[in-house]
């Protein structure tokens, strides 16, 4: 009988080998991106393979050996022979489909951050006094689900996973507490991926543009270590949703390729510009000013 998943196995082990035989980089500037699906189609820009997709799902690492050129890091490894720099860049599932789950909205970040934060991981998910040991630089995002915002409950619960925009406040009001508990590191925000208009309801959408509105005008605070890149509105253009030539599909609210490769640069400049000019020579979007 032929194995059922021999790709699975040789990329498990490969996985092995690359944990044992890669030595570790080091750099005097750690960036990490914290990310999912979408962050990752972002991270290869135009070089996405639905190999490398599916890696990641077994390792982060895994997918950068099948991915060597992916964009972001590129985009890095070059301003650093031209500029003399040494900053890193690597990827991280977060959280990892187990034992969490992959869910990444504000109650997960404010879960793992905020009321489960220490010295230890929580459920083998890194808080934020392991990761700021390492890192200067962290980005955060949200994948497309954060969009699906109910109508409100009878009270907002800090506590719920229940997606309404009276918790999503709460839980980001602590989530900046939180950060502002580590002055020395940098955090870059994205907000939130958006949806194709065949993947959510008006009223959803209409939340999620809110909440992301609130997000910059009200929630960001200015001369602080919180920085903004506007994805969202570099995938809706102003609109409700991911627009459809953005989109995979009209049906998949994954951004394709050719987006990606040309919003990875935007992305490249405002982690660059928060870096050395506390993110005053970019707009939110990442264009020079």
């Amino acid at each position: 009988m032929r194995p059922r998943c021999p790709i699975i196995k040789i990329a498990l082990l490969i996985s092995l080998l690359l944990s044992n035989c890669q030595k570790e980089q080091s750099s005097d500037m750690n960036i990490v991106f914290l990310h999912h699906s979408t962050g990752g189609v972002i991270w290869e820009g135009n070089t996405t393979s639905r190999i490398a997709q599916a890696a990641r799902r077994v390792s982060d690492r895994l997918a950068a050996f099948l991915t060597p050129k992916a964009q972001l890091p590129t985009f890095f490894n070059k301003y650093n022979k031209k500029t003399d720099k040494n900053y890193l860049i690597e990827e991280m599932s977060f959280p990892k489909h187990s034992p969490y789950g992959w869910n990444n909205d504000p109650f997960d970040y404010y879960n793992i951050w905020v009321k489960n934060a220490g010295e230890e991981p929580f459920m083998e998910e890194p808080t934020l006094e392991i990761l700021t040991k390492k890192y200067q630089v962290i980005i955060f995002k949200h994948c497309f689900p954060v969009c699906n915002i109910q109508s409100e409950q009878d009270s907002a619960d800090i506590n719920s996973n229940i997606k309404t925009l009276s918790n999503y406040k709460l839980q980001y009001t602590a989530l900046m507490k939180k950060l502002h508990q580590f002055p020395d590191t940098k955090f870059i925000l994205w907000t939130g991926a958006a949806q194709v208009k065949s993947a959510i309801t008006e009223d959803e959408a209409i939340r999620a543009k809110e909440f992301f509105r609130w997000t910059i005008e009200e929630w960001d605070q200015p001369d602080d270590n919180i920085f903004i890149w506007n994805f969202y509105h570099l995938e809706t253009d102003g609109g409700l949703y991911l627009k459809d030539e953005y989109a995979v599909s009209p049906s998949d609210s994954h951004p394709n390729q050719e987006f990606a490769g040309r919003v990875v640069d935007l992305l490249f400049n405002r982690v660059i510009d928060v870096i050395e000019n506390s993110g005053q020579g970019t707009t939110l979007t990442g264009q020079p000013k």
